[in-house]
């Protein structure tokens, strides 16, 4: 059970009710009306729980569970113990998010301006906007309707923000544009100076960044992410991207629609991603390239030339996952026989 101190929970649910909500159907021989509490993981529900069983790895777990019901798929339901109502979902853990959705919404804070944020008087607030304590909201910015700006967050001048934002705390927005429905996590920087420099036999010349920071609609942006603006061209992050925590992404980038990139990677300046691409956690990508829509980067890859549409890659440099698979049993195979040498 989620800690009450933290989350507040609704319900219950009939099963029914809980498969018209997740696109699953409840499976022959289950109650339809049975009322479930709360969702848990299947090695420690009980039975006024719902769990779900999405990787076969965790199938030993299905046998064992105590849960008073289970999402799985159609595959799957002949391993289940008998006496567990089931929800069938060709996609269960996409159902479980569902679920868990409506056991659990977003909390909201109470619509105002907290007495301690500093709003400008030019400022423009929606409807319902709730501003937290501490944060700055400066000259001719605009905040959508029931967006919330977190405590001690900064929303520079002339920042505008869609409706329906939650914006964390302490994170710091300037020359952006961000649509409506996006959240950005604690502590992120978006739209600060692209990392600009002309070399001179003098010294370093600071090349003025004067683009901006475009994010889409949809988005989910990590805490401690940072986001640099255009120095000409804008940066651009496309609608329902996805974007883990501590990742950089430099002046110029521009990410498609629908694109992931996991915790810790950095996507150098002028490079771009095309819809639904992938990069890894710890992934660089060096500037000016292109990387097709489509396109998958392992982990900790090194990414210095331009990927096709589609492409799977990994390794540093990256080369097609095939090869560097290659590659690497090659490598095992080779030190293995050194190895061997050495000791004769």
């Amino acid at each position: 059970m989620a800690d009450p101190r933290f989350f507040t929970r609704r319900g219950p649910f009939t099963l029914e009710g809980l498969a018209s909500s997740a696109g699953a159907r409840v499976a022959t021989g289950t109650d339809p009306n049975l009322e479930i509490v709360d969702v848990a993981p299947l090695d420690a529900a009980t039975g006024h729980d719902i769990s779900f069983l999405d990787n076969p790895k965790y199938l030993p777990a299905l046998a064992a569970t105590k849960a008073g019901a289970c999402i799985l798929s159609e595959k799957h339901v002949p391993r289940a113990p008998a006496g567990l109502a089931l929800l069938v979902a060709p996609a269960p853990y996409v159902a479980y998010a569902r679920i868990a959705q409506l056991f659990y919404p977003p909390s909201r804070p109470r619509p105002g301006v907290a007495p301690s944020a500093a709003v400008d008087a030019s400022a423009k607030l929606g409807k319902d906007v709730a501003i937290q304590a501490g944060a700055v909201i400066e000259a001719g910015s605009e905040i959508g309707d029931r967006t919330i700006i977190g405590a001690n967050a900064v929303i520079g001048a002339g920042v505008v923000i869609g409706a329906d934002c939650r914006i964390g705390a302490g994170v710091v927005l300037s020359h952006c544009l961000i649509g409506q429905r996006n959240t950005i996590h604690p502590g992120s920087c978006i739209g600060q100076d692209g990392f600009g420099v002309a070399l001179d036999p003098k010294g370093y010349v600071k090349v003025p960044q004067l683009g901006r920071v475009i994010i889409g609609d949809d988005c989910e942006i990590g805490a401690n992410v940072m986001i640099d603006r255009g120095a000409g061209p804008d940066t651009v992050i496309g609608s329902s991207c996805w974007i883990d925590n501590l990742v950089q992404i430099g002046h110029n980038v521009r990410l498609g629609k629908g694109c992931v990139v996991v915790a810790l990677a950095g996507i150098s300046g002028s490079t771009q991603l095309g819809d639904y691409v992938v990069v890894g956690g710890q992934v660089g990508i060096a500037g000016h390239l292109k990387i097709g829509s489509g396109a998958q980067i392992a982990a900790q890859s090194g990414v210095m030339r331009d990927v096709p549409p589609g492409m799977k890659m990994g390794g540093a440099p990256a080369l097609p996952v095939r090869e560097w698979h290659r590659q690497t049993v090659a490598i095992a195979k080779l030190a293995a026989k050194t190895k061997d040498e050495a000791g004769q």
